[in-house]
C-alpha cells in the first residue's frame, strides 16, 4: 500500500544522528497507509548543536510528535513540559507527542524490550533480573522493569564511567518513586563472585549493552559461561547478529533464550498508539519487516 500525502497530513518524524539506517519510517508509514491514516513518517539527522533548533521548527510546523535516538533522547527531556513515569526515570525521551504546543515526552524503550520478553514467553513480574550494561538501553529497561513489578534489578557495569554515574542517578530516581517496591543494586562488572551469586538468583539475565553487536561477534560479557544455569532466561537487546555469543552460550548450557529484534517493533507500536490512538498492525508489521530481519 502506499502513502498518499494530502493538505492535512500530519507529520511525525525521527530525529537523531546517524538515522539514515533505521526502519522506524518504513515501518510506520506501512501501518499508516495499512489503517488509512493521513500520516507521514520522515527521518532527519540532527547532531546535538542543531538539536533546539529542530524542535523549534517542528513545533512551528505543528508536527504531531517525533522521536529522538542518540544523541539527542536526554536532551529531549528538558525540552518536555510533560513526563512519563519511565522518561522521568530513565531521565531520557525518545517519543514526543505534541498536543497544541504543549511536549509530552515518553520512554518507550522498556516498554518495547518487556513486550519482546512477553513475546518469548517470560513473564518476570514478581522475579529478579540481573542487567549488564549502564547504557540508554540498560536505563529504560531497568525504569520498565521497575515499573512492571519486577522484584529486584542487579545491574552489573564498569565503574568510573559516564554511563555508570547516569545509572547510579537512575537508581536513586527510582528509589524515591513513591511505590516503587523493586530492590536495585548495582555492582562492578569484575565482580565474578556477585555476579554468580546474582544469576543464581535470577529469573532472566538481560544484555542490555552493546558487546557483541555486529562486526565484533566473538565476544561476550560473561566469561564463564558455566555461570549459566538451564533454569535462566538469557535475553539480549543486541539483534545484530539473531544469536550474540551470549545466546550461542545459553542455548549450550540449556537456557532459553531471545533476542532484541522485537524490542524496535513494540517500541514503535507504543509510539504510533500515543500519536494516532490506534494500534499499529503488529501481525502485518511483523511479516513484512522483521521475519526477513
Amino acid at each position: 500500500m502506499k502513502t498518499k500525502i494530502t493538505g492535512h497530513t500530519k507529520m511525525v518524524c525521527l530525529l537523531g544522528s546517524p538515522v539514515a539506517h533505521s526502519i522506524s519510517p518504513a515501518m510506520h508509514n506501512e501501518s499508516f497507509a495499512e489503517l488509512g491514516l493521513d500520516y507521514a513518517y520522515l527521518a532527519f539527522d540532527v547532531a546535538e548543536e542543531a538539536f533546539d533548533r529542530a524542535v523549534d521548527g517542528l513545533l512551528s510546523l505543528g508536527a504531531a510528535g517525533w522521536n529522538c535516538t542518540m544523541p539527542l533522547k536526554r536532551l529531549m527531556l528538558r525540552r518536555c513540559d510533560i513526563l512519563s513515569d519511565s522518561a522521568r526515570l530513565t531521565g531520557a525521551v525518545n517519543t514526543v507527542v505534541n498536543e497544541n504546543g504543549v511536549l509530552h515526552g515518553y520512554n518507550t524503550d522498556g516498554y518495547g524490550f518487556m513486550q519482546s520478553m512477553a513475546d518469548a514467553g517470560f513473564e518476570p513480574k514478581g522475579k529478579k533480573l540481573t542487567l549488564l550494561g549502564s547504557g540508554g538501553a540498560a536505563a529504560a529497561i531497568l525504569a520498565q522493569a521497575a515499573l512492571d513489578g519486577v522484584s529486584a534489578v542487579d545491574i552489573f557495569a564498569r565503574p568510573g564511567s559516564a554511563s555508570t554515574r547516569l545509572m547510579a542517578e537512575e537508581l536513586e530516581r527510582i528509589r524515591r518513586t513513591a511505590g516503587c517496591s523493586c530492590a536495585l543494586s548495582l555492582y562492578d562488572l569484575a565482580d565474578t563472585e556477585g555476579l554468580k551469586k546474582s544469576l543464581q538468583e535470577s529469573y532472566a539475565l538481560i544484555n542490555a549493552s552493546s558487546v557483541g553487536m555486529a562486526p565484533h561477534t566473538d565476544v561476550s560479557l560473561i566469561t564463564d559461561p558455566s555461570l549459566l544455569h538451564p533454569a535462566l532466561a538469557v535475553g539480549d537487546v543486541i539483534y545484530n547478529p539473531k544469536e550474540t555469543l551470549l545466546l550461542s552460550q545459553a542455548r549450550q548450557r540449556g537456557c532459553p533464550a531471545f533476542n532484541g529484534l522485537y524490542m524496535l517493533l513494540h517500541q514503535g507500536a507504543l509510539a504510533f498508539r500515543l500519536w494516532t490512538g490506534q494500534d499499529m498492525p503488529l501481525e502485518h508489521i511483523r511479516r513484512k519487516f522483521f521475519n526477513a530481519v
